[in-house]
């Protein structure tokens, strides 16, 4: 149940809307629900002889104005409160008295009309829909004093989430003040009506985001903004100095046939330039680090390694935010800008799902929690690093890297619902939740191919020497962690340590050292994720079939293998099923 609450200062012109067609025709039987003393003229169904709807209509605007026209000028000029409250799509049906009693509840909630209270503000309940109603208060109480309406927003929420559980509506999610400002209604129109999929403000509001991933300089970030096709304005201070800046759709006009501008902070709260230009002073990105175990490996191409060294920055980001610091709310951010570079530079295949998943993030990067010591340099350096080195092929080395960052974003999504349910931040815990099943449906698409390889690889092992595997999986990992509809063989992770022992690593320390990366509690498929980190560890292909390297003597880094020739390449994958996927749950028996 969602309320929607306006001020405005014309009672009669809000009742003709109300009790009007509406814009498209969508008004159907409008007609009162409540009011104040339940004995309110009824435009809509009056039943006197020869009724006029206009003239019951002018009698309740003056019968709600009646107090406020006493006030005088000690009335407020905006005197009209409104607020329109929707049930959710899937909601049953309501009564016209369970509307009543919605409404009853909700002036109540926001002392616009106390329960009990004689001088309560004079309000009726229209209801011209299925599934919401509008209420219509004038803000002027019967002793002709203003009603104390502090934070009438928030207890409307809180009172609808009560009204929910007891109707048996579906909960939504409390709010914090931190979401992006909703398209209103004439946007959503314009948008249908001039044949656009989203509304400008959506339009624009992913294109600053993905803009900023990863900039490290205001003059970047307003280049790349151009660069998208965004016009864009910038407001200067006397000294030259930049104050802020809108952007607007190219083609998106007003009535006046003027540009659309949108703020940044109209886009969402951390959009504002005073808060993209905090963001790169606390995060300016350089060049990014190149973990141990990912460096020396020069033959790899750039997006292959750009997602190698962001795979490891995102491990890290997911411990920090295990580790339920406060200081990991600066480690969200950098998160979302990894998901939008990841999301603008991978293969049809899974951009959709990529994109869904950076858009759902977008929403578990802010909260009211702020790290003192935002350090986020090394994960938007990650990001930029992804962006520089362009597109990835969906296939080879670049497909394999691709499922390895992937598969590790859907434990750091897991790790981001967890830190902020921790902290009753509950529609970012939910947001989190929704991004990791859409990178759930993106890591299929870019799996499928190297871990069927994979399998292939590991059934093709000599039997004596699968069984030395198996009995090393065993002895490191003897819980048996995988589950009914998943994979229950150990065909791509012996293939994984078979590789890694030839390029000249000790199979059983190795395993050892990718369990001890950070918990497994959160993968469905614990083989699945050991064997990314493995292949990163080892700096084996993400994608077999390539050449492998021998680490040198007391540096922990490879080397090429004297015979390349000699190194075991996997047979081609065959049509089998989609890879599985390692975090999604089984079917409910």
């Amino acid at each position: 149940m969602v309320p929607k609450i306006r001020r405005g200062s014309r009672t009669h012109g809000l009742l003709v809307y109300l009790y009007g067609p509406g814009k498209r025709d969508e008004h159907t039987d409008p007609h009162l629900v409540g009011s104040w003393d339940g004995f309110a003229p009824d435009p809509g169904r009056d039943t006197s002889p020869d009724p006029d709807p206009k003239v019951t209509l002018a009698r309740l605007a003056a019968a709600l104005d009646l107090r406020v026209k006493q006030a005088g000028d000690e009335a407020p000029a905006q005197h009209v409160w409104h607020c329109s409250v929707r049930t959710d799509p899937g909601d049953r049906t309501l009564t016209d008295d369970e509307w009543n009693t919605v409404a009853r509840r909700l002036v109540h909630a926001v002392n616009i009309a106390p329960e009990g209270d004689p001088d309560g503000c004079r309000w009726v309940a229209v209801r011209h829909a299925d599934d919401h109603i509008h209420i219509l208060a004038t803000m002027v109480r019967g002793d002709l004093r203003r009603p104390r309406m502090n934070y009438d927003f928030k207890k409307a929420q809180a009172e609808c989430r009560r009204i929910e559980q007891e109707m048996g509506l579906r909960r939504l999610k409390p709010g914090d003040g931190t979401g992006a400002k909703t398209p209103t209604s004439a946007e959503r129109f314009k948008a249908e009506r001039v044949g656009r999929p989203e509304t400008p403000r959506e339009t624009l509001r992913e294109a600053v985001r993905q803009a900023v991933a990863g900039a490290a300089s205001e003059a970047e970030f307003f280049t790349r903004l151009r660069e998208a096709g965004l016009r864009v304005k910038l407001r200067h201070a006397p000294s030259g100095d930049v104050l802020g800046y809108t952007v607007a759709l190219p083609g998106d006009r007003n009535r006046d046939r003027e540009p659309v501008w949108f703020a940044g902070s109209t886009l969402a709260p951390d959009l504002s330039y005073p808060k993209i230009q905090r963001r790169l002073a606390d995060g300016t990105p350089g060049e990014a680090p190149l973990p141990e175990a990912d460096s020396g490996r020069s033959n790899w191409s750039p997006p292959a390694r750009g997602r190698r060294t962001a795979t490891g920055i995102a491990e890290r980001a997911a411990v920090l935010l295990d580790s339920d610091d406060d200081e990991a709310a600066a480690q969200l951010v950098g998160v979302g800008e990894l998901l939008d570079a990841v999301a603008q530079t991978s293969p049809a295949a899974t951009r959709a799902e990529l994109g869904a998943a950076a858009r759902s993030f977008e929403r578990a990067t802010r909260s009211h929690v702020r790290a003192e010591r935002a350090d986020t340099r090394a994960i938007r350096s990650a990001a930029r690093g992804i962006i520089q080195a362009g597109g990835a092929l969906g296939r080879g080395e670049d497909g394999g890297t691709t499922a390895m960052l992937v598969s590790t974003l859907v434990l750091v999504a897991l790790a981001a619902a967890r830190w902020h349910s921790a902290r009753g931040h509950a529609q970012q815990a939910e947001a989190s939740r929704q991004a990791a099943e859409h990178l759930r449906a993106a890591y299929r698409h870019a799996a499928a191919a190297p871990m069927q390889a994979l399998r292939d690889q590991g059934r093709a092992l000599p039997e004596a020497q699968r069984r030395a595997y198996e009995t090393t999986i065993c002895a490191t990992l003897p819980e048996n962690r995988t589950r009914p509809g998943t994979s229950t063989k150990n065909d791509a992770l012996a293939a994984t340590l078979a590789q890694a022992e030839q390029a000249g690593h000790d199979p059983k320390a190795l395993l050892q050292e990718a369990i001890a990366m950070r918990e497994l509690d959160t993968a469905e498929d614990v083989n699945d994720v050991l064997v990314w980190r493995l292949r990163r560890l080892a700096q084996l292909p993400a994608h077999p079939g390539e050449a492998t390297r021998r680490p040198q003597a007391g540096t922990g880094r490879a080397t090429p293998p004297a015979n390349p020739a000699s190194v075991r390449t996997a047979p081609p994958a065959s049509s089998r099923p989609t890879a599985p996927d390692p975090h999604s749950r089984p079917p409910r028996r």
